[in-house]
């Protein structure tokens, strides 16, 4: 790792009154497969360097990826400066951060054999169930260390591993085209592959017929998958400190008020040991910590790096993340919603006529960052008299997040983790727009 405290020593000299040094270093391995083959085993490790300075109250910003590059980083960050932000932060001191357990050496020396064989394993199980479908995965394998020193004393170093695995299924048939998949991360060399395998055969059973809805305000249940790619994006973003510090969020002035199901709450954790997001503090060096977001209907918090944070008046939540090429920015880790009562199947028989989401496609569109959300159902099922029939194509769903949290008919009682950094149960709501052609 490269030795810090000569580009902090180098930025003083140069004039900044505080300077922060941010490096990664990265190796990982992934095993690849394309069309029920392997394709590629690969290697590599990249490292690098982020330079802040504090200069005449401005920010200052730069970075490198060659070793030993000091002159010309120190120089870039401070030129930066006069036209960078104002500064509303000082980087933290040395302190307390909670024991998370995010590196395994295991992972590490996993057999490359082992990682191909437990790829070929997942699209061989898959295909058991649909000989026709054409099935890419990877299996990956990988570490990193993080080091950040800054001028005020604060020194902080922690390790981390990854190993994630994931497949997706192409059937074609005609002009007909179905696409299922699923996968699983870890910070450990375990995974469920026995509950990636169910999971994607799951959907091809449900995806045997096909299925016709008409356009109108239907009943929709969103699998944990479905959550993740439709719901989740618009409403964390409404808990971004710096949007809510702008007025741009829809829930300015909620704090402490019940804004949405009293069955619902959502924490954001970075405290879960072997958890992929998870971490003991964040890319500025801030302790982690669990953040309730929302605690039985009512906003508890919003997100905050240091930046946002001293513009707010508040503290930072512990939530900076950055890459080498960008400043800190505000970022969940490991997202929790409290699981309910219902199981899937009962959601499914309380259903006259309505909808199953497991993947929207494009549900970044509308009015986002006030909680919108519309996508094509890239994998969805009809529910007709309280069961699937078949899934359903050419069809769209619409709503808003928020709006939806207020009267959400019930809970799943069985919780997923999806992607490893998120784990929460079905979501069924009472009624939202779905398109047909």
């Amino acid at each position: 790792m490269t030795d810090l405290e000569p580009i902090l020593a180098a930025a003083h000299r140069l004039g900044a009154q505080q300077a922060e040094v941010f490096a990664v270093e990265t190796e990982e391995t992934p095993v690849r497969f394309e069309a029920n083959r392997l394709k590629e085993i690969n290697a590599r490790q990249t490292s690098g360097v982020a330079l802040r300075v504090i200069v005449d109250g401005r920010i200052g910003f730069a970075s490198s990826t060659k070793p030993g590059d000091v002159a010309e980083l120190v120089t870039a960050a401070i030129e930066t400066a006069p036209f960078g932000p104002e500064a509303h932060l000082d980087f933290p001191k040395d302190g307390q951060a909670p024991a998370v357990d995010v590196f395994d050496a295991a992972v590490e020396s996993l057999p490359v054999d082992d990682m191909v064989h437990a790829g070929q394993s997942l699209i061989d199980a898959v295909r058991r169930e649909e000989p026709e479908l054409l099935c890419d995965a990877y299996v990956r394998r990988g570490s990193s260390t993080v080091t950040i020193a800054n001028s005020n004393g604060g020194n902080f170093n922690y390790r981390a591993t990854g190993y994630s695995a994931w497949v997706h299924g192409t059937l074609i048939r005609g002009t007909d085209m179905l696409f299922v998949g699923d996968g699983d991360a870890s910070c450990r060399p375990v995974l469920d592959f026995e509950g990636v395998e169910k999971s994607v055969i799951s959907q091809l059973e449900n995806s045997r017929r096909t299925a016709e809805v008409h356009t109108s305000e239907m009943p929709v249940i969103f699998t944990p998958n479905g959550v993740a790619s439709a719901l989740i994006g618009p409403l964390t973003m409404a808990f971004s400190g710096r949007l809510v510090h702008q007025a741009q969020s829809p829930l300015v002035g909620c704090l402490g008020k019940g804004m949405y199901d009293l069955r619902f709450s959502l924490v954001d954790d970075a405290t879960l040991s072997y958890r992929p997001g998870a971490r003991p503090f964040d890319d500025e060096g801030v302790a982690s910590r669990r953040v309730p977001l929302i605690e039985k209907g009512t906003v508890r918090s919003f997100l905050y790096d240091l930046q946002t944070a001293g513009l707010a008046k508040s503290e930072s939540t512990g939530s900076a993340e950055r890459s080498l090429a960008a400043q800190p920015s505000i970022s969940t880790s490991c997202l929790i919603i409290d699981e309910g009562e219902t199981s899937f199947e009962e959601m499914v028989r309380n259903i006259k006529t309505g909808l199953v989401v497991e993947e929207l496609m494009g549900a970044g569109q509308g009015n986002v960052i006030g909680g919108d959300f519309s996508g094509n159902v890239l994998l969805g099922y009809k529910i007709e008299d309280g069961e699937i029939t078949g899934r359903v194509k050419d069809t769209m769903v619409a709503g808003n997040v928020h709006e939806a949290l207020k009267r959400i008919a019930t809970i799943g009682s069985e919780t997923r983790w999806v992607g490893g950094s998120m784990r929460t149960p079905a979501l069924a709501f009472e009624a939202l727009t779905v398109s047909a052609k």
